[in-house]
């Protein structure tokens, strides 16, 4: 019985993706040379949210398609760059955006390295004020030729 559900559950798997959703891959068009410059400039500055490293303009997946055709259709509907930016944030979170704003939510994205980089300064500080203040130790004579 076990055997027989599972062959007719595979069989409902097969039969339901060929009815799968095929992707529209037809290229956009645009209405003018100055709204495919606005469309490229967003669209390289937001992230593809499934490939991560690369931006929605670059993204061959699905998601990054049909995020590129939302993007065109809320430029034609008349939202501004910054309402679009905010329109995918609200969706996707910060991660969308190439360059997040300074917030609580991303304090240490933005000055985490600068931390790491004054932590460690003062880290290699400390030891070479340590090493120099040592009884019997020698200063470092640079014309010896010997460290």
């Amino acid at each position: 019985m076990a055997r027989r559900f599972v062959a007719i559950l595979a069989g409902l798997l097969v039969v339901a993706s060929a009815f799968a959703q095929v992707a529209d891959r037809r290229p956009l068009q645009f209405r003018d040379t100055t709204e495919d410059a606005r469309f490229r400039d967003l669209t390289h500055e937001l992230r593809c949210v499934m490939c991560q490293n690369q931006s929605i303009a670059d993204s061959d997946a699905q998601i990054a398609v049909d995020l590129r055709r939302e993007i065109l259709r809320l430029m034609r509907d008349g939202r501004s760059d910054e309402e679009i930016r905010r329109f995918l944030v609200d969706r996707y979170g910060e991660f969308v955006l190439y360059r997040p704003n300074v917030g609580p939510a991303t304090w240490l994205l933005w000055f985490g390295p600068l931390a790491v980089l004054l932590a460690g300064g003062a880290v290699v500080w400390r030891i070479v004020r340590e090493r120099s203040a040592r009884p019997g130790a020698t200063p470092v004579d640079p014309d010896s030729g010997e460290w």
